[in-house]
């Protein structure tokens, strides 16, 4: 494969590579993208509040989550919404930014739709998706003032994810200084596959403060070869939590369950392969885990309806966000071979048909629809072409496949 988006500027339109026409791609992720922000209550996610903030509803649990707010605010720049992007960024720095105690410059990863928090904890992937979104909103409309000088509010919020805890700082950091992996929470002594984006951190590494640009290269590699030892070797599943050695996580949760097993916050882990493969190609054995994946769960939708042990084990349990799966797993064919490349081979036969199932599935509707929406509306972006990188300078002229 050739080196990535980053060196070359070209992003590949899988979409148009399993013969989709430029129009239909276009009208699919418009009306997705439509849809998503303004369509009916039964299928929106997105609600402005009053004349310059709004936010994203996670319909699962009606409240508003640092994940999904983040996730809008990528959608947004790579969709040049200008104005949604504002409004979900005020409203994320009025109700859940944190200001004083121990995460002080932290995010409150969960509050009411009023805007009263439910937590006083910080998600550390809400962080990392901020910080990136921030830097492609200064990159592609420039900065402003006060909480729209986007440039300056990213490198605030990475200065806090790995500086807290120094000198005499409250609170702990998001990453683990000493092996570079991002945590679960800050200070835990164990991660989330899925929270390990080092696509962004090669970005981090050339935009963040300049004593903390090592920081970002070593914790890109370091991800890289965490997510490659956290994939299965045979079905490419990775679990929910696991320890920094990439093996599941077996002590329980408060809560009750371990989260070693391949499920919900579990199949972002293709995608963000898929992603790092398109952006960059520096492949620590990781890329391979997307086209396992394919594999394993096969030629039946229905194998992908169940749980698994990342081992391939299934759980007498039901998914709760097959269309996420779904979506994911399609977004990871971004590390597969394209079908005239010399690697090819059956390989993109495999990942193909995952494309083709993603192309003819709908948006979800109903209660669960948040999660399930935003890792499709993604999977669109990515597969199309149009999740791209915004470079420091100005926006770039990008050419597609």
């Amino acid at each position: 494969m050739e080196m990535g988006a980053f060196g070359t500027g070209i992003y590949r339109n899988v979409f148009a590579e399993i013969g989709k026409s430029q129009e239909e791609i276009d009208r699919k992720l418009r009306e997705a993208a439509d849809t998503f922000f303004y369509g009916s209550e039964e299928e929106r996610i997105y609600h402005p509040v009053g004349e310059d903030m709004g936010y994203l509803e996670d319909t699962g649990n009606n409240d508003v989550r640092t994940e999904g707010m983040s996730y809008g605010m990528m959608m947004c720049v790579q969709l040049d919404m200008k104005e949604e992007f504002d409004r979900i960024w005020k409203w994320s720095r009025t109700y859940m930014y944190m200001d004083q105690g121990e995460n002080e410059g932290y995010f409150a990863w969960s509050c009411k739709p009023s805007g009263e928090k439910n937590a006083l904890g910080p998600a550390p992937d809400g962080e990392e998706y901020y910080a990136m979104a921030l830097f492609f909103a200064s990159h592609r409309w420039g900065d402003g003032e006060g909480i729209y000088a986007y440039s300056k509010e990213a490198r605030k919020i990475l200065g806090a994810c790995i500086h807290k805890g120094e000198d005499g700082r409250p609170g702990a950091p998001m990453w683990n200084r000493e092996n570079k992996q991002i945590l679960f929470i800050p200070g835990s002594p164990f991660t989330d596959p899925s929270y390990h984006l080092p696509h962004f951190y090669e970005l981090f590494a050339l935009w963040a403060d300049q004593e903390d640009r090592e920081f970002w290269r070593q914790a890109a590699c370091a991800s890289r070869r965490y997510l490659a030892r956290a994939c299965h070797p045979v079905t490419g599943m990775n679990p929910e939590y696991g320890e920094f050695d990439g093996t599941p996580m077996d002590r329980k949760m408060p809560w009750g369950d371990t989260h070693g097993r391949f499920y919900s916050d579990a199949y972002r882990t293709a995608a963000n392969i898929g992603l790092d493969c398109a952006w960059f190609d520096k492949d620590e054995g990781h890329y391979g885990a997307p086209l396992r994946l394919m594999r394993f769960l096969g030629t039946d939708l229905e194998a992908a309806r169940c749980v698994f042990e990342v081992d391939g084990t299934p759980v007498d349990k039901t998914v709760l966000h097959p269309l996420g799966l779904l979506a994911t797993t399609a977004q990871g064919a971004l590390a597969v071979p394209r079908e005239d490349s010399e690697e090819a081979g059956s390989d993109w036969n495999v990942a193909r048909r995952w494309v083709e199932w993603l192309w003819n599935q709908p948006l979800r509707r109903g209660g669960r629809r948040y999660y399930d929406n935003c890792l499709y509306l993604f999977a669109l972006l990515a597969l199309s072409g149009n999740y791209r990188i915004y470079s420091a300078g100005g926006k770039k002229e990008m050419r597609i496949w």
